[in-house]
């Protein structure tokens, strides 16, 4: 889900896709279905590191990726599931008008701090007030992305940001109608790549199905062998893993976060997958023990009886 700067009629089919750089920078990309009655804006909070400057966000042209998503959930095979729901240095003071730029088919902005949303227009704000009532983000920035009226899906938004969070962050805070709720019905698909995870997770098992490591469905496959890593644009390493998370239900309308232990980039040596085919390996090892053992009795037998004959024979 997300922050709207006007009131919507619907939102849906809302995906989120965030990977750690290890560099002091995640990567995030986000899409999603909305039916609006006017120009309206999206906004999504950050944990940016301040101070915020020209360098703090870079946005990343998915105009020509827009099945991004799409090859994402292709990475958990025989299953599609349906989701519905979203969910240049600036000085804080100046009277300057914030930078905009062009992204696709997306006029976007960065907005460093709270403060700073006085310097955008007043359709692409939320009303006064607001912020103070959501505690925690005084030292955000804000990634805002100008929309179309009309009944529309663009294509992916996406940017490279830094921070000093270790844990990786989703923007999945509802503010649809002007107003913030403690809670809201969820309804998300979101997407990760952290080697540490990979490091951890047992062998693929379903689409639906969560690794009991992690808590979080990994993919079958590295996602070199579903994505188009040159055009994500260095969003996907397409060495890694995919892993997602569906949420669903009436939640706390709060962001969502993941703390992950290991290297983000680089996983360790994982034995885990083997551990599924173990009963396999262990019937096997029993039945070719037991033909084993009933050729070396029988060829024991033999030399017993040739022996045998041979005293006879004497």
């Amino acid at each position: 889900m997300c922050i709207f700067s006007q009131s919507v009629i619907s939102v849906n089919n809302t995906q989120i896709f965030a990977r750690p750089s290890g560099n002091g920078t995640q990567f995030l990309a986000y899409q999603m279905s909305y039916q609006s009655r006017e120009q309206n804006a999206m906004i999504l909070p950050l944990p940016v590191k301040q101070p915020a400057n020209d360098k703090t966000l870079n946005f990343i042209d998915l105009k020509d990726y827009d099945a991004f998503f799409d090859e994402l959930a292709d990475g958990f095979p025989f299953h599609s599931p349906p989701s519905i729901g979203c969910s240049a240095p600036f000085d804080a003071a100046s009277r300057h008008v914030l930078e905009v730029f062009e992204v696709g088919n997306y006029v976007a902005s960065f907005v460093p701090t709270v403060s700073a949303f006085e310097r955008l227009d007043r359709q692409f704000t939320l009303p006064n007030g607001i912020w103070a009532n959501i505690p925690g983000y005084e030292s955000f920035g804000f990634a805002v992305f100008q929309l179309a009226a009309g009944s529309l899906k663009p294509h992916p938004m996406a940017f490279e940001f830094q921070t000093e969070k270790t844990e990786l962050f989703f923007p999945t805070i509802h503010i649809h109608d002007g107003e913030i709720h403690e809670s809201e019905e969820f309804d998300h698909v979101l997407y990760v790549q952290h080697a540490g995870l990979d490091s951890r997770v047992y062998g693929y098992q379903n689409s639906h199905v969560e690794d009991k490591s992690t808590g979080l469905i990994r993919s079958k496959y590295r996602a070199s062998h579903f994505c188009d890593v040159d055009k994500s644009a260095g969003l996907i390493d397409g060495n890694l893993l995919l892993h997602r998370k569906i949420i669903r239900g009436k939640l706390p309308n709060v962001d969502t976060t993941f703390a992950f232990l290991g290297d983000p980039i680089k996983p360790s040596l994982n034995l885990r997958p083997w551990l599924l085919y173990t009963p396999w390996l262990i019937a096997i090892t029993a039945i070719g023990w037991f033909f084993n053992r009933r050729s070396k009795l029988k060829n024991i037998g033999k030399s017993k009886l040739d022996e045998s004959n041979e005293e006879i024979a004497i």
